[in-house]
C-alpha cells in the first residue's frame, strides 16, 4: 500500500527542487524527508529521485508518482469541500483568473452561472497562470481562466496530465507608440522595424516573450522600462520614455497620446483559455460555468474560435479581441 503522506513528501521535493527546500516547507527535517522518499522507493521497488549538484531529479518512476500525488491531493481537497457543502446546502466553486481576461470574460460569464444555478457561492481569486494553474491541479480552485504565449501551459516536471485546456481565444498583441511617431502611420508593422527603439514593458512574461521574437528579427531589444501595470507602461509610452508591446484586451482604458499598430503575422498572441481538472469537469457548475465563458468569449468576438478540450502543451485557435483591464 502506498503511503499518502510519502506521496505528498515527494510531490513537496518535486515542486521545490531539494530534500531541504522540501523539508522547510513541510516542517520537517531533510533527514525524515529523506527517510519517507526511501521509505516509497522500497515500497515500490523503484527508484523515483536522482540527486545531482543541482539538485533532486524526478525519475520517470518519480513522475508518474508525483502525478498521482497531485490527483490524490485534488480528490482529497474535493472530497473536503463536498463534505462541507453538505453542511450548509450550498455549493461552492472557486475560480481564478487572470486581472484582464477576468474583467473580459467573468462578469457576464458568472451573470450566466448564477441563473442557472442560483445557489452557487462564488469565490473569484487573481492569479497569474504560474500560480492558478497548480492551485488547480490542487484542487484548491475549481478552474482558472489563464493564458499561455506560444509554448505549453506553465507546469513543471511530473505535472498532473488530468489537466484539460479549453481554448477561447487568442489575444494578438499590438505595438504601442507615442503620438507622432514616424511609424504611428502604418497599418502593421514587421517587430524588425522597432530594432532601434527603446522598450517599456507591462508583463515580464511579455518582455521574455518579446525578447523571443526579437531574436528571430535579428535584434536585442533595449528596454528602459518594466512594470506589472500594463496602464502604467502605456503612460510610459505616452511620456516618450520607449515603445510597447501590448495584449489586445489590455489597450483600455485609452491613455491619450498613443496609437496602436497591429504586429505583422505571424502575430505575437497570448492565447486564453479555461483550465480544469478532468475529473471536476463533469461538475454541473463546473460545466455550466466553462460552457458559459465560451458563450462570453464568442458574444463580442466575431473571430473567436469554437473552444476545444486540449491536454497541456496545445495551443488554441485564432480568435479575437476586446479591451479591458490594464493589468496582465
Amino acid at each position: 500500500m502506498i503511503d499518502v503522506q510519502r506521496l505528498r513528501v515527494l510531490r513537496a521535493v518535486a515542486e521545490h527542487g531539494s530534500f531541504n527546500r522540501a523539508a522547510a516547507v513541510l516542517r520537517l527535517t531533510p533527514s525524515a524527508v529523506s527517510q519517507h522518499v526511501a521509505a516509497l522507493e522500497r515500497g515500490l521497488g523503484s527508484q523515483v529521485v536522482t540527486r545531482s549538484t543541482r539538485g533532486v531529479i524526478l525519475t520517470p518512476a518519480g513522475r508518474i508518482m508525483v502525478g498521482a500525488a497531485e490527483s490524490v491531493a485534488a480528490e482529497i481537497e474535493h472530497a473536503r469541500q463536498r463534505v462541507a457543502e453538505l453542511g450548509t446546502g450550498r455549493v461552492q466553486l472557486t475560480v481564478a483568473t487572470f486581472t484582464s481576461g477576468g474583467r473580459l470574460l467573468l462578469p457576464g460569464a458568472l451573470t450566466r452561472l448564477t441563473a442557472a444555478h442560483p445557489g452557487t457561492v462564488l469565490h473569484v481569486r487573481e492569479y497569474e497562470p504560474e500560480d492558478s494553474l497548480p492551485l488547480v491541479r490542487q484542487g484548491a480552485v475549481d478552474l482558472a481562466l489563464a493564458y499561455h504565449f506560444d509554448g505549453p501551459l506553465p507546469g513543471r516536471p511530473g505535472g498532473s496530465t488530468a489537466l484539460e485546456w479549453t481554448a477561447l481565444m487568442d489575444d494578438p498583441l499590438h505595438v504601442v507608440l507615442p503620438q507622432g511617431h514616424h511609424l504611428a502611420g502604418r497599418e502593421t508593422l514587421d517587430l524588425a522595424e522597432l530594432a532601434a527603439e527603446p522598450w517599456v514593458l507591462g508583463c515580464l512574461k511579455t518582455e521574455a516573450y518579446l525578447r523571443r521574437y526579437a531574436e528571430r528579427a535579428g535584434f536585442t531589444p533595449e528596454v528602459r522600462g518594466t512594470t506589472t501595470d500594463y496602464f502604467f507602461a502605456r503612460s510610459l509610452v505616452a511620456a516618450r520614455v520607449g515603445v510597447s508591446l501590448i495584449p489586445s484586451i489590455a489597450l483600455a482604458p485609452k491613455v491619450p497620446g498613443l496609437c496602436t499598430v497591429p504586429v505583422r503575422p505571424p502575430a505575437p498572441a497570448r492565447h486564453i483559455g479555461v483550465a480544469v481538472l478532468g475529473s471536476r469537469r463533469a461538475r454541473a457548475e463546473v460545466a455550466a460555468l466553462v460552457r458559459a465563458l465560451r458563450e462570453q468569449a464568442a458574444a463580442g468576438q466575431p473571430s473567436a474560435p469554437a473552444a476545444r478540450a486540449v491536454r497541456p502543451g496545445g495551443t488554441g485557435p485564432a480568435g479575437g479581441s476586446h479591451p479591458a483591464d490594464p493589468r496582465g
